[in-house]
């Protein structure tokens, strides 16, 4: 048997996997000689022993695999970090490649989630269903408050045209909205295969009343959404992170709320997340001063990391895992292996 040690796995991840386990091995008897072992606490430093002697290591998006965990992990026998997300920020690769230790990932599981969630969010904040539906449990059937505007010809400023990006372009495009996008990385025929225009950065923070963010985290994204993009900024727009919460410098993005420069903010992440999220706090004290500030907002809305949360993404989460470790397992040529 091949033992697999996951490590944040919440009961959703245990059901998948056990799921896609028993569905892979009708067909792949390799699959039945893989051994799941699960806990609920993050990797970090404080944790790293409990990984000792396991030759494959399961992680996810808020564990934090620095230089002192990957040196440990290694000297005590793992041999490969299976990611089961498809963002690694929080993993030192250098490191990892030093020791010699592999890393793969889930390069995509349904970015259709993810661009739903955003969209969801848009449509929540600008009709303020999340309003109204307090009110109404409360009896309150007033609509004083509760003014929209027609999606229909406003301008949509979409950051990143990968495959989550390209999907909210084609769902706001269906509004009858104008789209604005911008890429390091752009696609010649993609403008004209999804109708938008890709233009300077610069040009999205002016023209656009909703902005989404569709990037990864990297040097060149760190914090672009701060003080001097946000002046850009049309007055009252709404923005949008479905991606990753070091986009955004969280400060300014309050300070702008409290003008009414933003008019409204959907966030599925924020820069501090991996000590709230995911988690049952509901008996403690937010501490964290700008989250505690942005929950306390009624024209936010925070969502736990949940964009990615549908029983598609969960399952080509598993499947893609299962089958990352197995080609690990059989020496072969790792699809999804991470490198510098």
């Amino acid at each position: 048997m091949e033992k697999v040690l996951f490590f944040d796995a919440k009961q959703y991840d245990i059901d998948f996997f056990n799921q896609q386990k028993e569905e892979l091995s009708k067909n792949n008897s390799a699959v039945s000689n893989l051994e799941f072992e699960f806990l609920d606490l993050k990797l970090n430093e404080k944790t790293v022993s409990l990984a000792y002697g396991k030759k494959i290591i399961c992680a996810f998006v808020n564990d934090r695999i620095n230089d002192a965990v990957i040196e440990n992990i290694a000297k005590n026998g793992t041999e490969l970090l299976a990611l089961r997300c498809a963002g690694y920020n929080n993993v030192s690769l250098k490191k990892a490649q030093e020791v010699g230790l592999k890393v793969v990932r889930v390069p995509e599981y349904s970015p259709y989630a993810v661009a739903e969630h955003a969209v969801a969010l848009i449509m929540t904040l600008n009709r303020h269903v999340h309003k109204a539906y307090s009110r109404v449990r409360d009896g309150n059937f007033s609509l004083n408050g509760l003014i929209g505007f027609d999606m229909h010809g406003k301008t949509v400023g979409v950051i990143g045209t990968g495959r989550i990006g390209q999907i909210m372009i084609k769902i706001i495009k269906g509004f009858g909205c104008k789209v604005l996008a911008f890429d390091l990385y752009p696609q010649a025929k993609l403008p004209s295969e999804l109708g938008f225009e890709y233009v300077a950065l610069e040009e999205i923070y002016k023209q656009s009343d909703i902005i989404s963010l569709h990037v990864p985290l990297s040097k060149e994204t760190y914090h672009m959404i701060n003080q001097k993009t946000i002046e850009l900024m049309k007055d009252k727009v709404i923005l949008i992170n479905t991606s990753r919460g070091p986009l955004i410098d969280t400060q300014p993005v309050i300070d702008a709320l409290k003008s009414g420069k933003i008019k409204a903010a959907g966030l599925d992440v924020y820069e501090e997340e991996e000590k709230y999220f995911f988690e049952d706090l509901s008996n403690e004290v937010v501490v964290d001063d700008q989250l505690a500030r942005l929950l306390s907002f009624n024209n936010v809305i925070v969502t736990s990391h949940q964009a990615f949360l549908t029983e598609e993404a969960l399952r080509n989460i598993a499947a893609t895992t299962i089958g990352n470790i197995l080609e690990f397992v059989d020496n072969k040529t790792l699809t999804n292996e991470v490198k510098l």
